[in-house]
Formats: structure tokens, sequence, C-alpha cells
């Protein structure tokens, strides 16, 4: 009965880790499309890049005594949970990011359970897979051996996700992102992030030292196009969702040096240098093109931004944007 009563009033959405790359943009959106008000906004502590106008409060995941209080006081009835440490900075903390990736999550998910939480998103990535997957067109169901505290975090939030839909029918609806490139955010600690940075050397009329080799070819995204298929992903009928681990998903696969020559056909003087360091190891046991044909037949999923729309997007933004 208490369940009941308390579901009707849970309206709200709860974004955790919204100061980070993709939580900070995608707030933004559901903001606009749900009303300022309706959107509570976390983090573990307070950003200056937080959109303006809407209601921060310190979160830490880690706490679910915390998260409990949380939900119930704002009748939160979805959830973005972004909250999480990235590959590069992973490897640098391993424990640090099992115990903020895995057990950030699994507070989140029983909290949610108990509190008949209506649905709740998570991010997924490829860094689930490993050098044994199938690196070109990756399947939705292939070998998974992710060789990163990150990957192997990821991997094991997919099950658990998985879990909580079996054993208690929670709707938690899961995206394994790509590289995802953004003009708004600087660099987080990922493996894919030489992509955005890039940018800013290009900008600054710098040669860009890349820690990827050339030839390195990974999916990537540009975040407009993550934020509306999160978006999209939130918005289907329960029925149509097949997969209860994590999409594929994708828009375009590029190496460094393709991404240089793009750059180039704007600012003609830029040019790239190469000193691979551990992350292209990392970077090498991903896949470097996605096959997400059932994200495409579930919910029709379609990506926007291809190559050269992206660069020409990030070039204006930036060379808008106050250093």
């Amino acid at each position: 009965m208490y369940q009941r009563y308390y579901a009707i009033y849970m309206n709200k959405i709860l974004v955790t880790g919204a100061c980070g790359q993709l939580g900070s943009e995608l707030s933004t959106a559901l903001a606009h499309l749900k009303g300022v008000d309706n959107v509570i906004i976390s983090d573990i502590r307070q950003s200056n890049e937080l959109p303006s106008g809407m209601q921060f409060i310190p979160l830490d995941v880690l706490d679910q005594e915390a998260i409990d209080k949380t939900i119930q006081k704002y009748h939160i009835g979805q959830v973005y949970h972004l909250a999480a440490m990235l590959s590069a900075t992973g490897e640098q903390q391993p424990r640090n990011t099992w115990n903020l990736n895995m057990n950030g999550l699994i507070n989140l998910l029983e909290v949610c359970q108990q509190r008949s939480v209506e649905k709740v998103f998570w991010p997924s990535s490829i860094a689930a897979f490993g050098s044994h997957t199938q690196l070109v067109d990756t399947p939705q169901f292939t070998i998974m051996d992710p060789e990163t505290v990150y990957g192997i975090s990821k991997l094991s939030g997919e099950l658990w996700c998985e879990y909580f839909h079996a054993r208690f029918g929670l709707d938690v609806r899961s995206l394994r992102y790509p590289g995802l490139i953004s003009y708004k955010s600087p660099p987080g600690g990922g493996t894919t992030d030489y992509a955005v940075a890039i940018f800013h050397s290009a900008l600054k009329g710098e040669a860009y030292q890349c820690f990827l080799g050339e030839n390195t070819r990974l999916p990537m995204m540009y975040m407009s196009d993550a934020v509306k298929a999160a978006i999209e992903l939130m918005s289907v009928p329960k029925k149509d969702i097949s997969i209860h681990t994590s999409y594929n998903l994708t828009a375009f696969s590029i190496t460094p040096g393709e991404l240089t020559t793009a750059i180039q056909t704007h600012i003609p003087e830029f040019n790239t240098i190469y000193k691979p360091d551990f992350r292209d190891l990392i970077a090498k046991t991903w896949p470097q093109t996605i096959d997400d044909s059932i994200a495409r037949q579930d919910w029709g999923w379609r990506h926007d931004y291809g190559l050269d729309r992206m660069v020409a997007e990030m070039i204006r933004n930036l060379a808008l944007t106050p250093n």
C-alpha cells in the first residue's frame, strides 16, 4: 500500500554525477524537456560548470542512506546514474574505481528497487569488451573479457542491471557508449578523450601530442547524439526493450590520423605528433567498429552526427567559447 501511494508522487528526475562530461549536458537537456523544477542534479561536490538555474544537491553514491533520503525527499521517479571514475584515471586508482563504479551502482539499484523508482538509466561502455572480442563490427552478444578495472566494473554493472530486472522487475536501461566528443566539457580522464583535447590544441594553433597511435581506430559519438540516445531509450515502452544488460551503440569510427585530416580541412596548418602510451594499449583491446543493429531495431536509434559534421560543430562552437 505504501509503495503504491508513494509511486503516484514520484515524478522528478535525479541525475548523479551531473558535473561530468555526459552529466552536465544530459541534465540541461532533461531540464529543457521536463522543466527545470523537475530535475535534481547531484555530484560529490559542486562544479562551476553546472547548468544554471537547476537545483544541485551534494550526494555521495557510496552513502546508500543519503541516496534513500534524496529519493524520498524529492519524490524521484527516474534516475540517470552517471557517477563513475573513467578508464585512464581508473588504472591509476583501481581500488577506488571499483568501489565507486560498482558499489555506487549497487547502492543505487537497491534503493530504487525498494522505493519503487519507475526507471533507471546507467551508462556502460565499449570498455566492457576485451582483446578476445570480435573487434570489427562487434556484435551485441560476444566474448567480453575487459582488461581494465573500468571495463571490469562496466561488465559487472551490466550483469547487476540484468539481475535487478530479472529478480526484482526493476526497469534498468543502459547503453554501451563509444568515445564521447563535446565542446562544452574538458577532457575527463578517458582513453577516448584525445578526440576532445585535439580540438583545443588545433584552435590554439598548437600541434597536438596524441597518446594513441595514428592508426588506432575507435568508435566515437558526438555528445548531442549521446544525450539523445539516453533520453530516447528512457522514453521507449518497457515492452520494446529486449536488452537488459546494455545496448550496443555507435555513430562513426575514426583513428587519430583520420581526425587530424578532418580538422586540417578547416585548419590546414594543424598537425598531430604521435607518442602512444599505456592508453594506446587499452584502446587496442576495445572494438574498432560496433554493430548496434538491435538498438536500431528495438527503439529506432539513429545518429545525427557523422565525422565531418562533428568536426565542423566542434570547431565552430569552440571558436565561440571563451578560453
